[in-house]
């Protein structure tokens, strides 16, 4: 019989579905480290909240752990690379507290347009300070929502339900989804000047960390109020308070923070900002229903398998995941560089395998293309829940298979549409296992990825390589390998080169800036 240990406090009913399903459950909250890691060892399954913390420490103690269920979306707690390489699943349950959050969202919006928390410590001493806490109406203000996942867009509802105009940005919102929102799709430079109120809903990634910063704080109009019930490092926390101070922002809700538990915050104690220790999820219902989704998750992959909302493993059967595996690196390196040279919203995803790979399920290697693919601008994307994201935002995917071999014994082509362009690249893999490039926007190449990769289109002239190599040399950037292609003398051309480490910004401004480029971005695999 498998065991699980509850080491956080969750609805007790994650233990009744344990018990009822056949596996055997303990439930110990509040250890120390040292603790957890001397009776680790003892379980197959850990079910955790955001306390426990599943350090490479613990998980090297936990010698017949299988799987980590999250009760709740963030992950931050949990060591995954430590995870992955000790073969335990890590497993989060996503979409549980969506509606609380949204809820909490729009109570802070509430609390700061009319100063409730401070009006109600003022009447609580007596004060009667009536026309201190003079208020807003929200009938008619502009909400802007960043981030149109699942809580911004149930924040854009309840927006809409007191009669405010929503307008929101998310770089993975179609039209079509924001027309079935009731959402005006915006720039975000048009939401910032256009917003009254700000309501942050995107996840923490290199694209969206410290985006409310004195440069776009700017660029909001006088008197904006903020609300942030997503991730701490959204807010440059320093260039609020001066904005707070300055009195372009209003008002400031804050859920999160960077570090938590926040015991200290710079934003503390000012009158302008309303403060809640993130009680984002913290409802009855909210906590039933993660603890749910963990209990019937975890008790399916040690009962039969199955893997629900894993966030490091593959949805592939034991028969196929021999054969699978070479394919599924080279989904994801085709997804991945799509999705980091994509910015703008995508509308659709066409997918077509050829050859030997079109004979095999290639359901799993669709998942991975579209989890490279939204990785960069999403986090806690995975192979599983990757096509369900990509359908709640109207993207439209198309997978084709053609066992007819073309030039190659197998080839995977991804199409992505935007509303600005569609892009195409393709893959195949030599000497069986080798992932490789052979075709970028309908120039051919053959160019192997590394984890540092600088991508350049530019217009074919002569002496571009030679100015584009001393770029790099002057910044003391190693080239590993150069890879190029054209559509013809003269005309379109892309470089795919290798480099022994990351491009900084300042170098990939100056390749930007050189002669004949049309573009140049810096990738990670």
């Amino acid at each position: 019989m498998p065991k699980v240990l509850i080491s956080d406090k969750m609805s007790p009913m994650a233990a009744e579905i344990f018990k009822a399903r056949g596996v055997e459950v303990d439930v110990k909250t509040g250890m120390t480290p040292e603790e957890l890691k001397a009776c680790i060892g003892e379980y197959d399954g850990l079910a955790v909240r955001s306390a426990t913390k599943a350090t490479a420490e613990v998980l090297e103690a936990a010698t017949n752990l299988k799987v980590i269920g999250r009760a709740g979306i963030g992950v931050d707690n949990v060591d995954i690379p430590a995870a992955t390489q000790r073969g335990v699943v890590v497993m989060n349950t996503p979409f549980g507290n969506s509606i609380t959050t949204a809820e909490h969202a729009i109570a802070l919006v509430m609390a700061v347009a009319r100063q409730i928390p401070q009006a109600n410590v003022s009447t609580h001493a007596g004060k009667w300070e009536k026309s201190a806490f003079m208020g807003v109406e929200l009938m008619g203000k502009t909400l802007g929502i960043f981030g149109c996942g699942n809580i911004g867009s149930a924040v854009a509802e309840r927006g809409q339900g007191l009669k405010m105009k929503v307008i929101g940005y998310d770089p993975y919102l179609s039209p079509e989804r924001a027309k079935n929102l009731g959402v005006e799709k915006v720039e975000l430079d048009e939401l910032l000047a256009r917003a009254d109120f700000i309501s942050l809903h995107a996840p923490m990634t290199d694209a969206t960390k410290g985006i409310i910063c004195a440069e776009n704080i700017a660029k909001m109009k006088p008197g904006v109020r903020i609300v942030n019930c997503a991730r701490g490092g959204l807010i440059v926390d320093e260039d609020l308070k001066a904005a707070l101070e300055l009195g372009k922002v209003a008002a400031a809700a804050i859920d999160v923070y960077a570090k938590e538990p926040a015991k200290e915050h710079i934003l503390f104690g000012m009158d302008q900002v309303v403060a809640t220790p993130h009680l984002g999820a913290s409802t009855t219902e909210a906590q039933e229903k993660v603890a749910l989704q963990v209990a019937e998750q975890l008790a399916d992959y040690l009962l039969t398998g199955a893997v629900v909302n894993a966030l490091n493993m593959p949805s592939v059967s034991a028969e196929e995941a021999p054969k699978l595996k070479p394919y599924m690196k080279l989904a994801e390196q085709i997804g991945s560089f799509a999705g980091q040279v994509t910015e703008s919203s995508i509308e659709a995803v066409s997918i077509t395998y050829e050859g030997a790979v079109a004979e095999l399920n290639t359901k799993p290697l669709t998942a991975v293309v579209l989890q490279g693919l939204l990785t960069p601008l999403l986090e806690a994307v995975n192979m599983v829940s990757a096509p369900a994201i990509a359908k709640e935002r109207g993207i439209d995917v198309t997978e084709i298979t053609h066992e007819r071999k073309g030039a190659y014994q197998s080839l995977i082509r991804l199409e992505v549409t935007t509303e600005a362009q569609t892009r195409s690249i393709s893959g195949t893999l030599f000497n069986g296992d080798n992932p490789r490039i052979v075709e970028i926007k309908g120039i051919a190449m053959d160019a192997q990825m590394g984890p540092h990769m600088l991508f350049v289109t530019n217009h074919d002239k002569p002496g571009f390589i030679g100015a584009l190599g001393t770029a790099l040399g002057d910044a003391g950037i190693n080239i590993a390998t150069f890879n190029l292609g054209r559509t013809d003398a003269g005309g379109d051309a892309i470089v795919l080169i290798e480099v022994d480490g990351a491009v900084p910004d300042e170098v990939l401004d100056s390749v930007n800036k050189l002669p004949n480029v049309v573009r140049a971005k810096a990738l990670t695999f």
